[in-house]
């Protein structure tokens, strides 16, 4: 299921995943890195945190952290566990992402993928999404996909 962030009950969980899952492939940041760590919870408080879990009480086994700036919803992060990858979390976890952004008028999604991340790539492309630029001094791809309101 789909559900919306428990910051009591998950955000351990979250963060665990962020620290074992997408720093290890950040250019700008280390897993053992104390200032990202301890600001985890503050960028959890702003914008919007969708969790994936087998059932409501369950701890999470994936979220997507998303923020609106204008027209645009920018997705965070976006993290499923290894044991539970390729059975549609991830793509659940945008699908709910985009709802919300379309339901806040935005026009468009845009997220950052690691360069050494092929396969974050590869999924955003087949969920429609384009890399527009490259940003050398981050080594991330930028892509974006339009987006229609309901």
């Amino acid at each position: 299921m789909i559900r919306l962030r428990n910051p009591r009950t998950d955000d351990a969980e979250l963060i665990r995943l962020i620290r074992t899952e997408l720093l290890p492939l950040s250019h700008t940041a280390r897993p053992l890195d104390a200032q990202i760590v301890r600001e985890l919870p503050k960028r959890f408080r702003s914008g919007m945190t969708y969790v994936a879990s087998l059932s409501k009480n369950s701890p999470p086994i994936g979220f997507v952290r998303c923020e609106i700036m204008g027209e645009v919803l920018y997705v965070d992060m976006l993290v499923t566990h290894p044991d539970h990858q390729n059975r549609r979390w991830g793509k659940r976890l945008m699908a709910q992402g985009e709802a919300y952004g379309g339901a806040h008028h935005c026009k468009a999604v845009r997220l950052f993928v690691d360069s050494v991340n092929d396969k974050a790539r590869q999924f955003y492309v087949k969920l429609g999404y384009s890399v527009v630029h490259y940003h050398q001094d981050l080594r991330c791809y930028e892509l974006i996909k339009p987006l229609t309101s309901p």
